[in-house]
């Protein structure tokens, strides 16, 4: 067998929180996992958008980073020995024999019994400014997430946009940056008033300037470098702002790809499922998480970790045809092992 073709109990599409999750579900009934996601790391948007952003609604811990919690998933989850296709999109899902065969962008062929979609709400990137010149800056000087405060101290820093991740990310770099604008084109933000005000607060006391009623015009460096962000009003009056970083938060451009066209039943970019299994109206694929619809959804981390036990129990009919599924709690059966991802060996 090639590297590109493999062979698993399980394919789950996505390495969000929910994704990760369902590896350790699926190993905990003996069921192999390979995790296909469009990002170059796990941890979904937890990862991509506000890894060190505070959770407070995961049972058991008061608050926790978002990179925390995709550190404690992940370990979790390692026992299984889980594979990773990371930077890969699943491009296409056909019915086989054995159940399915799921192939990817960048080639590879993965063979399942069993589908879980966990992919939040699809493959998603940033919505970019429209300035000539951006993606000479992109990845050297612009960013559309912050992955370590710590690589904004002493900067410069011009924060673009007016929703809760520009404001959060603002109140937070404030405390390290050297200067910290926020560029938006009205006064008022589309945040949670607290944050709104605590953002007015800083810019009270010189923490932050507020650069209103201005928008993006343009940038200005060498070789990726910036020296300044240009902003403009809407009568055309400019203004440099000494820059070393360019951070617009203009939220995220999502869609679903290729998942539309598998068939599947969607309401609104959301696919249905039975709220008893998490089963979509295709035999063999489960949807959980943030893309999963059905009467009284509710999109919490906390919901999709629910979800996905009870598709993986629903899931162990397929992969375990001729085995009874004997429901244990984790406290019964022991702490997970590594071997228990070994048991069956690959086709």
């Amino acid at each position: 067998m090639s590297d590109s073709q493999h062979v698993t109990d399980i394919v789950i599409i996505g390495a969000g929180p929910v994704g990760l999750f369902a590896v350790f579900e699926a190993g905990m009934l003996k069921m192999r996992a390979h995790v296909v996601d469009t990002l170059e790391a796990v941890g979904g948007q937890c990862a991509a958008l506000y890894p060190e952003k505070p959770i407070y609604d995961i049972p058991g811990y008061p608050a926790i980073m978002a990179a925390e919690l995709v550190e404690k998933l992940s370990a979790q989850a390692a026992p299984f020995a889980p594979t990773y296709h990371l930077g890969q999109r699943v491009e296409k899902v056909e019915k086989s024999a054995q159940g399915f065969n799921v192939t990817t962008s960048a080639g590879t062929v993965i063979s399942c019994k069993a589908i879980i979609i966990a992919a939040g709400c699809g493959a998603f990137g940033p919505n970019r400014p429209p300035m000539e010149g951006l993606e000479a800056y992109e990845g050297k000087s612009v960013f559309y997430l912050v992955s370590k405060r710590e690589d904004f101290r002493g900067k410069k820093v011009v924060i673009a946009g007016g929703g809760d991740s520009a404001v959060d990310w603002a109140i937070s770099l404030s405390e390290l940056t050297e200067k910290l604008y926020v560029i938006h084109r009205r006064d008022k933000f589309r945040c949670a008033p607290e944050s709104s005000d605590k953002l007015k607060s800083l810019a009270a006391s010189g923490k932050i300037e507020l650069v209103i009623p201005y928008q993006l015009s343009g940038l200005e460096g060498t070789n990726g470098k910036l020296s300044h962000v240009v902003v403009a009003t809407m009568e055309g009056e400019t203004r440099k702002l000494e820059a070393d970083v360019l951070l617009p938060f203009f939220g995220l451009a999502m869609e679903l790809g290729p998942i539309a066209q598998w068939g599947l039943n969607l309401e609104h970019n959301h696919i249905t499922v039975n709220p008893a299994t998490c089963e979509t109206s295709t035999a063999g694929i489960f949807a959980v998480g943030d893309i999963a619809s059905y009467a009284g959804k509710l999109k919490l981390i906390l919901c999709g970790f629910s979800e996905t036990a009870m598709a993986c129990h629903a899931a162990y009919a397929l992969v375990h045809p001729n085995e009874a599924l004997h429901f244990e709690y984790s406290t019964s059966k022991g702490a997970p092992s590594a071997s228990a991802a070994h048991e069956r060996k690959t086709a």
